[in-house]
């Protein structure tokens, strides 16, 4: 079998490390970059843009580099008493295509896991307090998907949560079991955020 060139090879064996992208499927696009230059130089160029990329000082969402809050944060017409709390970025995204939520977002960047070694302390909680203790919220809605790491993730915050004297919802379940927000359609997030329950 003739060899690649470095560049081929290490580009196949890059696409080969994103999720659901096998061998075969890597060999696919690198060839078919290769015969769209123009493409392959938009892609470049977008993914060197994601150097600029980083998260919000208050909700962990996504902002552009030189801008420590988010969007979302920076709007004043958002309301700063409601805090949906996710585990991904993907999930706000969801969530503002339902175009019915109004409130600002805390991102966890992930869900409590002892099977994959993630414990209380790698995800954003200490910065969730601390945003609750400063007395502006009433109501933190826990977003957190339909699973079993979710559904443990979402009982532990409210055990630390409620303590504090907010109010704290749980979307409700229009989502299927085992789900992620981020393939819900808005009809469901919709009706989930409207009916979203007090946690017991």
């Amino acid at each position: 079998m003739t060899a690649l060139p470095p560049a081929l090879q290490r580009l196949m064996e890059t696409l080969e490390r994103l999720p659901g992208i096998g061998p075969k499927s890597a060999a696919r696009l690198t060839f078919f970059l290769l015969k769209q230059p123009e493409l392959a130089r938009t892609l470049a160029e977008a993914l060197q843009a994601l150097e600029a990329v980083t998260l919000c000082q208050r909700c962990f969402h996504i902002t552009e580099a030189g801008q420590p809050l988010c969007a979302i944060c920076r709007d004043p017409n958002r309301d700063a008493s409601t805090i949906c709390v996710v585990e991904e970025p993907l999930d706000v995204l969801a969530l503002e295509r339902a175009g019915v939520y109004q409130g600002v977002y805390h991102v966890l960047h992930g869900v409590i896991s002892p099977v994959e070694g993630v414990g209380p302390e790698d995800l954003r909680i200490p910065e969730l307090l601390d945003r609750v203790t400063q007395g502006e919220v009433k109501e933190v809605i826990l977003a957190t998907n339909p699973s079993l790491e979710g559904d443990a993730t979402a009982s532990y915050l409210a055990s630390l949560l409620k303590p504090l004297g907010v109010r704290v919802t749980r979307l409700a379940q229009g989502l299927p079991s085992g789900g992620d927000l981020e393939y819900a359609d808005p009809l469901t997030l919709v009706r989930a955020l409207v009916g979203r329950q007090e946690v017991t």
